[in-house]
């Protein structure tokens, strides 16, 4: 997925074996992913997508870290793609989860970064089984608003 404020900027899905750069995409104030050789255009991520750094991860340190803690980088190289505060849709959700736990917003990463796709998460085989298995039952609590009287 591509955050909420990369909208307004061109984008296309991750492929396995992308190579990926941390980017500061130039109308936003946001860093996503782009490829290496198309720099202007956001390449979106699926939650669960693995993608492999070149180098250890390097972040901006925020808020209450600032004042307690000094920037080093982090002693990772790989990280899987979630998105975190989807309750909040004002804020960044893109996050990078790394193997001990730790989770760091995309748009904290330091530009420059190089990564690669290693694996997209799985998607179902059978044609007619829905990648969402929340849709149908999200449908089902909409039409009963719509009819209190429906069972």
């Amino acid at each position: 997925m591509c955050d909420y404020s990369l909208h307004g900027v061109a984008a296309r899905p991750a492929r396995v074996g992308d190579k990926l750069v941390t980017t500061q995409f130039r109308i936003t104030t946001t860093r996503g992913f782009s490829a290496v050789e198309e720099p202007r255009v956001a390449v979106c991520l699926l939650p669960g997508t693995e993608v492999a750094f070149e180098n250890k991860v390097e972040r901006h340190l925020t808020g209450f870290h600032l004042l307690f803690r000094r920037t080093k980088p982090l002693p990772h190289h790989v990280a899987r793609f979630r998105q975190v505060n989807m309750d909040n849709p004002c804020t960044h959700h893109d996050a990078l989860e790394f193997p001990d736990g730790q989770i760091v917003l995309v748009t904290h990463l330091h530009e420059g970064q190089r990564a690669t796709v290693l694996q997209l998460p799985a998607q179902p085989t059978n044609g007619d089984a829905s990648p969402h298995p929340a849709l149908p039952e999200a449908r089902f609590v909409l039409n009963r608003q719509r009819d209190p009287q429906a069972g």
